[in-house]
């Protein structure tokens, strides 16, 4: 299983960005999240899908961000609107293999991840 990112760059602040993530390999992991990590700070869970289409976005980002999927092309989707500057950070995909994963957006709980795409806003 590999996951890659693309999508990320350079904003200012009120601006807009979509995430990429294409999972190539086969998986029937239980959920796909998007995670993020800003220097000096823990990684933390942003939003996730979980393999029959119910979708969480945490607190921080709701109404900002959107989380999507196109199942055709095994591409998972991170909409960001309204960025502000603390959403700077390194965001990576990673695939959840259980009800935990799902439940509690934590890193410890997914297993494969991909290299990640830098998010910088001004």
């Amino acid at each position: 299983v590999q996951l890659v990112e693309s999508g990320g760059g350079s904003v200012q602040a009120g601006g807009s960005l979509k995430l990429s993530c294409a999972l190539r390999g086969y998986t029937d992991e239980y959920c796909i999240g998007w995670f993020r990590q800003a220097p000096g700070k823990q990684r933390e869970g942003v939003a996730v899908l979980e393999r029959f289409g119910a979708t969480r976005v945490e607190d921080s980002v709701r109404g900002r961000f959107t989380i999507s999927s196109d199942y055709a092309k095994n591409i998972l989707y991170l909409q960001m609107d309204n960025l502000q500057p603390e959403d700077t950070a390194l965001y990576y995909c990673a695939l959840g293999s259980s009800t935990l994963a799902w439940t509690s957006l934590s890193a410890s709980a997914f297993v494969y991840w991909g290299q990640g795409t830098q998010v910088t806003v001004s």
